[in-house]
């Protein structure tokens, strides 16, 4: 609580000297990855994009660290994902408001009817809504409007690669569903370390079940995975999945229950959940870890 008491405090002190370094850009922050690979795409060249948060980052547990404090006393925009995905920068996205910054929760575009709640996570809805495709195209709308109203001057620019972008995504659901389709309905089980797949299992007609919560904040007691165990023996699921974002152990304790009721489950592969894969790779882009994911989840489940 100190450290972020005197982050803020710093913040509040940079944030009247902030210069902008290139007045013809604007400079935004962004907070996961997937979101700056969105920004990116919209904005192109025309912004100056920073993301707070890189490969393998668990945006449930990132706390703003004191290299984080230029980035956002710099920022024009600062988009994140909201829905408390990021639960320990909620103090510092506030103190941004209260300084006159546009700060853009990009689950605000999407309708709270048709979101996913959840008992287990403070009464909140399913943050991760990067998994429902239809949903990422509703918030590519939203960023191009945003970016629009904040530069008028560069509007038709980001509208043309938010068309584009937006021809991609419908691309990426149609391949998506093709892989899918060769998986029989029978074998569309997803167990993985944490519920961050619901979007993606109501999109595809998956079962998807975690370990752990959606947030993982939460811990698996030997109860969950003892109950998780049960759960796979008695659907015959064939493989289970690890995150990048989330610690390997978790799942290599659920497979160690399973084998221990003489019944075998793969670990069938890493998938991307809270954060995209390094930069420079295909994981490394929104619509590569799609693809990615997709094809590992159906492979190791075949």
């Amino acid at each position: 609580m100190k450290k972020l008491v005197l982050l803020l405090t710093i913040l509040i002190l940079y944030g009247c000297k902030n210069e902008k370094k290139d007045n013809s850009k604007l400079n935004v922050v962004t907070t996961t990855t997937m979101i700056t690979d969105l920004v990116t795409n919209i904005g192109g060249n025309l912004i100056n994009v920073q993301g707070l948060m890189g490969s393998g980052v668990d945006p449930h547990l990132y706390k703003a660290s004191e290299g984080d404090v230029t980035k956002l006393a710099d920022a024009d925009i600062i988009f994140y994902g909201g829905l408390h995905l990021e639960g320990k920068l909620v103090e510092v996205f506030e103190k941004m408001e209260h300084q006159n910054k546009t700060t853009v929760a990009l689950s605000d575009a999407l309708d709270p009817k048709t979101l996913i709640g959840s008992e287990f996570f403070q009464g909140n809805f399913d943050p991760h809504v990067w998994f429902d495709i239809s949903y990422w195209k509703t918030i590519t709308n939203y960023v191009v409007k945003i970016l629009s109203e904040a530069n008028p001057k560069h509007k038709q620019a980001f509208e043309a690669n938010g068309k584009q972008y937006l021809e991609q995504l419908t691309a990426l659901e149609s391949e998506v569903k093709t892989i899918i389709e060769t998986l029989p309905e029978d074998k569309r089980i997803l167990v993985t370390a944490h519920d961050a797949f619901n979007y993606f299992g109501r999109a595809f007609g998956f079962d998807v079940v975690g370990l752990q919560g959606i947030s993982t904040a939460t811990e698996a007691g030997v109860q969950d995975v003892q109950k998780l165990a049960t759960f796979i023996i008695e659907n015959q699921v064939k493989a289970i999945f690890v995150e990048s974002s989330v610690p390997k152990r978790t799942i290599e304790a659920l497979q160690a229950a399973v084998n221990s009721k003489d019944h075998h489950v793969d670990i069938g592969g890493t998938l991307y959940s809270d954060a995209l894969g390094s930069a420079g790779t295909i994981e490394g882009t929104y619509i590569g870890m799609f693809k990615y994911n997709v094809n590992t989840i159906v492979n190791a489940l075949k």
